[in-house]
C-alpha cells in the first residue's frame, strides 16, 4: 500500500502547518485558553477561509467530502500544536454521525453552515454510567403528540458550552443497554429545559455536563430512529481521528526532547552525548513509529465490516496509549523538573496524552473487547 501524500493532501497538511507556524505559538496558546470560549475565534474563522471545516462535509453540500485519510492529516498536525479548537469535536464527530445517519436524514442548512464555520455543532451521547458502552444510554425520548420529550444526563460533552446545536442520543425503546431503540435527535442547544454546565479537563480543553429536563423537540429533530450503527460507525472514526491527535501530540514531544538534549549541558558537553540518554531517545523514537504504523492499519480497515473495523480500531488505540505513556514519561524525565512546569508545552503535551489515552476507550477496554472477538476469552 502506498503511504505517501498524493498533491491535495499534502497542500491540506502544508496549509495547516503554516497556519498553525504563524499564529499558535505556546503563548498564543496559553492566551487563546483564556477566552471565554476556551479557543480563539479567530482561529476558527481563519481554519473556515482554509476549507478544513468543510473538509468532512459532503460536495452536494458546499464541502469538499474529504475521507478520514484527510481528517487524520489534519488531527495530526493540530496536535502538534496543541490546538484547543473543536475541530474533532464541532466537526470531525458531528459530520461523522450526520454522515452515516445519511444526507437525506439531515436539515440541509446544516452542513453548509458547519462548513463556513456559522454553526457549531456538539454531540451529546457519553453517560456518566455508561464507561465506554457505546450503546448504555439512559436519556430518553418519549413521543408527545407530533414531537418527543427528552430527558436525560449526558456528561464530558466536548465544547458542549459553546456548541449552538446539539445531537442527542436518547432512547426510544428497548433496555438501557441495548442497541435497539437508541435515537439520534438534532436539538437546538438554547432550548428550554437544557442546562449546561461547563468545565475544564486537565489538559485544558472544555466541557460540559448537559442536562435535558423535559425538552419538547419537533418530530424533523428526529435524524435516526434506529442510531446505533450510525453511533458505532461514527466513534470509531472519531477514534481514529484521536489516534492520529496523539501521533502529532507524541511527534512534537519527542522533537522538544532530543532539541533539549542537543542544547543542555552537563559537565561541559551536550546532555545527547551520553550514550544512555541517546538510546532512552531512540526508544522514544520507535515507540513514536509503532503509533503511527498502527494509526495506518486503522485507516486501512475503516471501510471493512463493522467487527473487523473496531477491532483495527481498538488495537490501534492499545498502540498509542502504550506509546504515549513511553514518551510522555520519557520526555519528562529527560527534561527533569522544567518538563511538568505550567510556562513549558512539554507537561501541556503529556497532559493531553494522558486524557487522549482514556477518550472513547481506556487500554483495558480495548483488551477486554479484543480478547473476546478473538475467542481467547468467553467468561
Amino acid at each position: 500500500m502506498n503511504f505517501d501524500l498524493n498533491d491535495e493532501q499534502r497542500m491540506v497538511r502544508d496549509s495547516v502547518e503554516r497556519l498553525m507556524a504563524d499564529a499558535y505559538d505556546f503563548e498564543s496558546r496559553r492566551r487563546f485558553q483564556r477566552q471565554p470560549a476556551g479557543y480563539s475565534t479567530d482561529i476558527w474563522s481563519n481554519f473556515a477561509e482554509l476549507g478544513l471545516l468543510g473538509l468532512p462535509v459532503p460536495e452536494e453540500y458546499g464541502g469538499f467530502g474529504g475521507g478520514p485519510a484527510e481528517t487524520m492529516i489534519i488531527m495530526e498536525t493540530l496536535g502538534r500544536a496543541l490546538s484547543l479548537e473543536p475541530y474533532f469535536a464541532g466537526i470531525v464527530l458531528p459530520a461523522a454521525l450526520l454522515r452515516h445517519a445519511g444526507n437525506q436524514a439531515v436539515p440541509a442548512e446544516i452542513f453548509p453552515a458547519m462548513a463556513t464555520g456559522e454553526l457549531l455543532l456538539g454531540v451529546a451521547h457519553g453517560e456518566p454510567q455508561a464507561r465506554y458502552d457505546l450503546h448504555d444510554v439512559a436519556t430518553n425520548a418519549r413521543q408527545d403528540g407530533d414531537g418527543y420529550v427528552l430527558n436525560g444526563c449526558k456528561s464530558l460533552v466536548l465544547h458542549g458550552e459553546a456548541a449552538d446545536r446539539l445531537l442527542v442520543s436518547a432512547r426510544i425503546a428497548g433496555e438501557r443497554a441495548s442497541a435497539d431503540g437508541i435515537g439520534l435527535f438534532l436539538v437546538d442547544a438554547k432550548a428550554d429545559g437544557i442546562v449546561r454546565k461547563g468545565g475544564r479537563m486537565p489538559d485544558g480543553m472544555r466541557v460540559a455536563e448537559v442536562r435535558f429536563d423535559d425538552v419538547r423537540v419537533p418530530a424533523h429533530a428526529l435524524v435516526s430512529a434506529s442510531a446505533a450503527p450510525t453511533i458505532d460507525a461514527a466513534f470509531d472514526e472519531a477514534l481514529a481521528a484521536i489516534c492520529a491527535e496523539a501521533i502529532g501530540v507524541m511527534d512534537e514531544a519527542l522533537r522538544m526532547t532530543v532539541e533539549y538534549l542537543k542544547d543542555r549541558k552537563q559537565f561541559g558537553v551536550p546532555l545527547g552525548s551520553f550514550q544512555a540518554l541517546q538510546h532512552r531517545a531512540a526508544d522514544m523514537y520507535i515507540a513514536l513509529e509503532q503509533a503511527r504504523s498502527m494509526v495506518f492499519f486503522a485507516l486501512m480497515n475503516l471501510e471493512e465490516p463493522p467487527a473487523t473495523r473496531r477491532d483495527a480500531v481498538f488495537a490501534a488505540k492499545v498502540q498509542i496509549n502504550e506509546s504515549a505513556r513511553v514518551i510522555g514519561e520519557q520526555a519528562v524525565q529527560l527534561h527533569g523538573g522544567i518538563g511538568m512546569t505550567e510556562e513549558y508545552k512539554l507537561g501541556h503535551l503529556f497532559k493531553r496524552l494522558t486524557v487522549i489515552g482514556r477518550m472513547f476507550a481506556d487500554t483495558e477496554h480495548c483488551l477486554d473487547h479484543l480478547s473476546r472477538s478473538r475467542g481467547l476469552f468467553n467468561g
